[in-house]
């Protein structure tokens, strides 16, 4: 006769035979499979769909069927790394490509003055459009983004305002020769009257322009540009002094610093404005003064040093 506590012990370790049962019969069921790209012996294998395929094959990788998830990873990885590198070599053929713009817009120049020279005004505003196209390829500009002073702020490139000012000058008198080109004679004014503050023939403009506006088909959109471009006529009091050309590199770095950083802001208007008010009477004293010119001119040199180091 079976005690109750023997027959309780008995009733467990059947339990936990079946158990050990159950467990033996699943671990010969559980079948392990091996993947055919690390040949290692994995549980599961993962299948690649035709998506994940075709961008493995454009990177040389011919994987097909069902590789295990280490693998997958691995190559996700690998594929995210490759479209880096794809990247970086197309940013790098574009830059390439505006370089290369950059060096070949001096023949645009001088064949559209040729064909100035010739009286050939079609294929002049042809020529001189494809110049202003190139430079809104180097800079990069988006679609109804216009070319602006701001973008040549760069030393290396200041001198190029003066020939963008003399190809808009060229424009806006070849598109005055017939009334269907208003609206890109007035659009060549108002680039010509941003660029020519900015240039050395600043005054030789004004006074062309004054008595093209006497014999021009549209007088109007002459005298127009006229007014937006002696509205907006460079004052640097203090730097012209100091530096003895109103249009000379550094002068023209600082108008470009005024207008395209310090009047884009209500503290930056209020420096401008006081400036404007003290800068005459101590513009007269540097003129008159060597030793207050050396250091006026040191002075500005380091701020204009400074503001290309920030901006």
């Amino acid at each position: 006769m079976v005690k109750h506590g023997q027959t309780g012990k008995h009733s467990q370790k059947l339990d936990q035979d079946k158990k050990l049962d159950l467990v033996f019969e699943s671990s010969q069921t559980y079948r392990m499979e091996k993947c055919p790209r690390c040949q290692l012996q994995v549980t599961e294998l993962h299948a690649i769909d035709p998506e994940f395929e075709a961008q493995l094959q454009a990177i040389d990788e011919v994987i097909t069927g069902a590789i295990c998830l280490a693998c997958s990873s691995d190559l996700r990885k690998m594929l995210s790394q490759s479209r880096g590198g794809v990247l970086l070599a197309q940013e790098r053929a574009k830059e390439s490509y505006r370089l290369d713009l950059w060096k070949n817009r001096v023949s645009l120049i001088k064949k559209a003055r040729d064909f100035m020279s010739a009286k050939n005004f079609t294929a002049a505003a042809v020529t001189y459009e494809k110049y202003i196209k190139v430079l809104e390829i180097v800079f990069n500009l988006k679609k109804g983004e216009t070319l602006t002073p701001k973008l040549f702020k760069d030393s290396a490139r200041t001198s190029e305002i003066t020939v963008v000012a003399s190809v808009y000058w060229d424009l806006f008198r070849i598109y005055d020769t017939n009334d269907k080109y208003n609206d890109r004679q007035q659009m060549a004014g108002k680039q010509l009257a941003s660029f020519i503050q900015y240039s050395t023939i600043y005054p030789d403009i004004i006074k062309k322009a004054e008595a093209f506006a006497r014999s021009a088909k549209n007088p109007a959109i002459v005298k127009g540009f006229i007014k937006d471009a002696t509205q907006q006529r460079p004052r640097c009091f203090i730097a012209t002094s100091t530096f003895g050309d109103p249009f000379c590199e550094e002068v023209v770095y600082l108008r470009l610093f005024r207008d395209y950083v310090l009047c884009t802001n209500p503290l930056g208007r209020l420096f401008v404005n006081a400036y404007y008010i003290i800068s005459p009477p101590l513009a007269s004293l540097i003129d008159k003064h060597i030793f207050l010119k050396k250091c006026s001119n040191c002075l500005l040199n380091s701020v204009i040093k400074c503001i290309r180091h920030i901006y």
